[in-house]
């Protein structure tokens, strides 16, 4: 049986979402804005109320940790500027794409995401697979729709295993600890 590229990829996305759900089903509000360790980015309310994502332009060393609000926030901004490059208008700036908070306001945004996306595979034929991509590449590189849809999925795929991660760790540290075995 022959599966086409297009099929494939929807497939490979299909399969991290069906991950993503595990855990986004679960997540409660607090899980959002616990931070791990020390040294940690999240998303944090101006004055004005809006929820602002901490950033440097030069990546930090060591990495700090991400909150889980600040991988959902991360995800709403890549996927919302890819999709704007695969559709060829402009892509808003980084400072544009709002976080709308924790518990369900990100949970609903992801999903709403999940949509469009998927909305624009369904437009997508097999032939602007081989269309040059401009995101997340630098312009000048011949990586084409193929290769951005795979990145997304990637990116995705790491990120859901993240706050997965994430979500664990915060439940583990909250549940009393569980009996020694000897």
């Amino acid at each position: 049986m022959s599966v086409s590229p297009l099929a494939l990829l929807r497939w490979q996305f299909d399969l991290t979402w069906s991950l993503f759900e595990y855990h986004l089903e679960r997540l409660d509000a607090e899980d959002f804005l616990w931070e791990p360790a020390a040294h940690c980015w999240s998303v944090r309310q101006g004055v004005d109320g809006a929820w602002v994502p901490d950033w440097a332009d030069t990546e930090p060393d060591p990495v700090p940790v991400p909150t889980i609000g600040w991988l959902t926030w991360h995800v709403g901004w890549w996927w919302t500027v890819a999709m704007h490059h695969l559709r060829g208008v402009p892509a808003p700036d980084r400072t544009a794409v709002v976080w709308p908070g924790p518990g369900e306001p990100s949970v609903a945004w992801l999903r709403g995401l999940r949509t469009d996306w998927l909305g624009l595979l369904d437009q997508l034929g097999e032939r602007d697979l081989d269309r040059t991509a401009t995101f997340p590449w630098p312009d000048g590189t011949d990586h084409t729709v193929t290769h951005a849809i795979g990145w997304v999925n990637a990116e995705l795929m790491k990120n859901v295993a993240e706050i997965g991660q994430l979500r664990l760790m915060r439940v583990a540290r909250t549940d009393p600890a569980p009996p020694i075995r000897q």
